[in-house]
């Protein structure tokens, strides 16, 4: 049944699918999966160990309020937003849209959301928490401060969040990736309140290797925790066969693996072991989530595969990886983090 639930949603305009499917895990109609997780999955991760390394990304659960349903599909950790201060309905439809010949799709939502007061009520609500979740924290498209609203909100979210993200990547919001350059981020990160959970931050991958390498300095000397690599990004490579393919937007899918992989390198060499990382774009199957654990990734995250494929995907790629880790004589997936650095 979930598979068809699935297959029919993808007949759907992309945005209104999305909304049948946070309506479907709102009321308890996405299923769940009961089986524990094996052992040699668990990997350190915000201060503890988690049950395994795959979250769901920011973007999917914008408000908060499908957590219950999502922690019951096998996630490890859950990550909802991005929410910024006031509410804000983000760009004019359509604004989300499916590559199907490259696995792939391209958003230009522009941080749609309610706000911070009715997210982080909810994020309240969401106890006792079967796994860790995280607050990914954005600036409205007018009137923003980044420097001021950063600030408020990871004060706001800091009592009921695991770990917090500070976006500065979305291609979406006017100016909000200038905020990535060494000075700006600096100055971000310096307002931020100290007594504070695990602090991420998000970055492109469109940033050159030096802008990376920057954003990693800054990261490292304002006493982040680590780095999430990384959002969508605004080139289009060379090879998309979708007729949407010049859709303006964020893509993200399939077609954005190479990039993430790359900068996820240039990231996880430049730390070396002094920040953690969550690994995002293009994972699809247990093999890539492997490979970006050998790459310096802790953990990673999935959208866009989550989309197509549905919750049947989450255990499956639980089994890849364990196949996957057989294959390469590793003993657990906390083994294999970092051994393709060096």
């Amino acid at each position: 049944m979930r598979s068809l639930a699935t297959a029919l949603l993808r007949q759907m305009d992309p945005e209104k699918a999305h909304a049948w499917a946070i309506l479907a895990l709102r009321a308890g109609l996405a299923g769940r999966d009961t089986t524990p997780d094996d052992p040699r999955l668990a990997v350190p991760l915000f201060g503890r160990t988690v049950k395994n390394p795959i979250g769901i990304a920011a973007g999917f659960d914008k408000n908060a309020v499908a957590l219950k349903g999502l922690a019951g599909l096998g996630f490890g950790y859950l990550e909802a937003g991005t929410v910024t201060p006031r509410p804000q309905p983000g760009n004019p439809r359509p604004r989300l849209f499916r590559l199907v010949e490259d696995r792939a799709v391209i958003n230009r939502m522009g941080f749609n959301n309610g706000g911070i007061a009715a997210y982080v009520h909810r994020l309240a609500a969401f106890a006792p928490r079967p796994v860790p979740v995280g607050a990914n924290l954005g600036i409205n498209k007018e009137g923003a401060d980044p420097e001021r609203d950063y600030p408020a909100m990871l004060a706001t979210v800091s009592p009921f969040a695991d770990y917090v993200v500070i976006n500065v990547s979305s291609p979406n919001t006017p100016g909000l990736r200038d905020l990535q350059g060494e000075a700006r981020l600096a100055s971000i990160l310096a307002a931020l309140p100290r007594e504070r959970p695990p602090l991420f931050v998000k970055l492109a991958p469109d940033l050159s290797q030096a802008g990376l390498e920057a954003a990693t300095d800054v990261a490292m000397s304002h006493g982040a925790a680590g780095i999430i690599v990384t959002n969508t990004t605004i080139s289009r490579p060379p090879g998309l066969r979708s007729p949407l393919a010049r859709e303006a937007g964020g893509l993200s899918g399939a077609p954005l693996a190479p990039l993430a992989r790359e900068a996820l390198r240039v990231v996880a060499r430049r730390a070396a072991g002094r920040l953690t990382l969550i690994a995002a774009g293009g994972i699809a199957t247990g093999a890539d989530v492997l490979d970006r654990l050998r790459l310096g990734a802790s953990a990673v995250q999935i959208y866009t595969a989550f989309a197509y494929a549905g919750p049947p995907l989450i255990p499956r790629i639980k089994r890849e990886l364990l196949a996957a880790l057989d294959a390469a004589k590793l003993a657990d997936a906390a083994s294999a983090i970092g051994t393709e650095l060096h």
